[in-house]
């Protein structure tokens, strides 16, 4: 049989034309297909962590930022509402509510406040900067840094749709939650194609944690009604009873962000621990927001150096409130407060959470009273970020 033979030449150029016509067709048709691969143009920013942790500190230094659209535990008003029923049972109905708020749908609200509304029936609405000027209301200016007291004297009788309608206009939309206790319920939304989500999980010493709640025992204990499954009896939590699954969430959290994590975790879960924010404010405060995509403006500079460095450990009745305090005494504050009884039952019940973490347990009274002694150990660089503890692994 006769066999015909083609020239190299020819068949490197059937093939260049036919590679060539192959692109052209496929970026033709690329171009009519939606671009799920593209990430929507807000980025989304969810503070987890829990009670009386420093979260609201935290919280403004999102706030205030002049990109940030910001709300402070908006799924307050998922267990208000449902406050019968366990965390655990309401993980789902607060991970929608957050969802709703992170795409700036706020009918979502329409559940749990079905009245016409104001922005002053949203919890703590008043420490959103972004609902403190425009186009909220047009009392201040995005570059400004507003006070709780001002905008509540101000802002609280302009109508709830301007919350949306705020919402849309930033590039950024963050969100400060203590109401989730396992990071895998958030999956749904890591691998939501409409969210940019990056999560900033804030931690601090349980022992520190338990003086700052013993200033605010009343207004907890609902609360921890719903973190013991009570029915909606509220719990003082004497025995740490709440502490224990505090803690328990913080160190599931934690390894389940770092320990073989989904690739959709990947350079999106941050963990910061309040103490090393308070001694290096501006050095930790630059790492979140490069995470988060923003910049460091001088303004907030100075607003954050006067945040920090205020004179004393602030009253009781500013347990709730963001107020110049000297952040390095009130992180300590518990050394001095606690007695070294309470001190063992905390590091009994939290004792895992505490290694994790990185801090130092204390085996007596000498050792918690002795301010020189560093309970805080040192943090290896970037030891809490997803990418060099994936590397180890």
């Amino acid at each position: 049989m006769a066999r015909i033979r083609i020239p190299s030449t020819i068949v490197i150029l059937f093939v260049t034309v036919q590679t060539g016509f192959l692109l052209f067709m496929y970026a033709r048709y690329s171009s009519f297909m939606p671009q799920s691969e593209e990430k929507p143009s807000q980025v989304h920013i969810l503070i987890l962590s829990s009670w009386r942790s420093g979260s609201s500190f935290v919280g403004q230094l999102f706030s205030q930022h002049p990109s940030v659209f910001y709300l402070m535990e908006p799924a307050w008003h998922v267990w208000v509402t449902m406050y019968q029923n366990s965390a655990k049972v309401l993980h789902m109905a607060v991970r929608d509510l957050v969802r709703s708020v992170f795409l700036c749908d706020m009918s979502v609200f329409d559940a749990y406040m079905p009245w016409k509304r104001n922005l002053s029936d949203l919890f703590q609405w008043a420490v959103s900067r972004a609902l403190c000027s425009a186009p909220a209301c047009d009392s201040f200016q995005r570059t400004d840094i507003t006070s709780e007291m001002a905008c509540k004297t101000l802002c609280g009788r302009y109508p709830f749709s301007k919350v949306e309608e705020a919402c849309k206009t930033y590039s950024h939309v963050a969100i400060k939650e203590v109401r989730f206790f396992d990071l895998k319920v958030l999956y749904p939304l890591l691998t939501d194609p409409s969210l940019n989500l990056k999560i900033i999980h804030l931690v601090r010493d349980p022992r520190a944690v338990v003086k700052s709640r013993e200033q605010s025992v009343k207004a907890l204990a609902r609360d921890n009604g719903i973190v013991l499954s009570t029915n909606g009896t509220k719990v003082e939590d004497s025995k740490y009873k709440v502490m224990q699954e505090i803690c328990r969430s913080h160190v599931q959290i934690f390894e389940t962000a770092t320990l073989k994590p989904p690739n959709f975790l990947k350079d999106r879960y941050l963990m910061i621990r309040f103490e090393d924010l308070v001694r290096d404010p501006l050095s930790e405060i630059s790492e979140m927001y490069k995470f988060a995509d923003l910049s460091l403006t001088p303004t907030l500079k100075s607003w954050i150096y006067n945040i920090t460095h205020g004179q004393g450990p602030g009253k009781k009745k500013e347990a709730f409130k963001i107020t110049s305090r000297d952040a390095v005494s009130v992180s300590q504050a518990w050394r001095n407060v606690l007695s070294f009884q309470k001190i063992k039952k905390i590091q009994e019940v939290c004792k895992g959470a505490i290694n994790m973490l990185g801090y130092q347990l204390v085996d007596s009274e000498k050792e918690q009273r002795d301010l020189s002694l560093d309970l805080v150990l040192p943090r290896r660089q970037n030891q809490f970020s997803w990418s060099s503890f994936n590397a180890k692994h």
